[in-house]
């Protein structure tokens, strides 16, 4: 290899890393789920492609599913959570159920969170309490729970317990990372099948076929 190739090389090199830098920072990043806090929409070791470059151009939309940074500790650094309310709505969870007052509305209306199995629909709670619990948003706040409603830490509890003063309920734009935009699953190698190796479900990548919204 003489000193043009070499050169050559190098400039292709310097390419590529450009090229997929300004992919992972404005377009997407590819995730692997780790945990079942987003069970039964989506489960552990699926892998996932976040779309970056739809929150450069718009606002996170009520059930966007996301990923953030939580600010909790050095070990989790990515969250993904369901977005239930956002910017300038009132919030009441009361009895495991949900609530939403828009801006603007006197009255709240029960959400009938139809992507929540039989399990976790109409069972929000608050730690175990059917205590009534009110929160009210502003700007650039967003209140995220998971669809594993009791079996995860979320908006709920500031993710790690709201005993710091620096804690909050909510998300903040600055720490969006992206929403979910395509579902890819997780293909068994061992099996040479979509079969998930913990809970034994069969199924097809999703990609595009991911209920995400709803109108209320």
């Amino acid at each position: 290899m003489d000193k043009n190739e070499i050169l050559d090389f190098f400039k292709d090199l310097i390419v590529i890393v450009v090229i997929v830098l300004v992919i992972r920072t404005f377009l997407a990043m590819p995730f692997q789920i780790n945990g079942q806090s987003m069970y039964s929409s989506y489960y552990d070791k699926e892998f996932i492609i976040v779309d970056r470059l739809s929150y450069y151009l718009s606002e996170p939309d009520r059930w966007d599913v996301i990923v953030f940074k939580p600010n909790i500790s050095k070990d989790r650094v990515y969250f993904l959570k369901r977005i239930i309310w956002i910017p300038w709505d009132k919030v009441k969870i009361e009895q495991g159920e949900v609530y939403l007052q828009k801006k603007g509305e006197s009255s709240y209306i029960q959400l009938d969170e139809t992507y929540l199995n039989g399990e976790n629909k109409w069972f929000t709670f608050i730690g175990w309490s059917k205590d009534l619990h009110e929160y009210t948003l502003w700007i650039n706040d967003y209140f995220v729970l998971w669809d594993n409603r009791n079996h995860s830490t979320d908006s709920r509890e500031c993710f790690s317990g709201c005993s710091m003063a620096w804690n909050s309920n909510f998300v903040w734009k600055e720490d969006i990372t992206g929403r979910l935009f395509l579902d890819l699953w997780y293909f068994n190698f061992k099996n040479f099948s979509f079969i998930q190796p913990r809970l034994w479900i069969d199924t097809q990548p999703r990609f595009f076929d991911t209920v995400s919204t709803y109108e209320y």
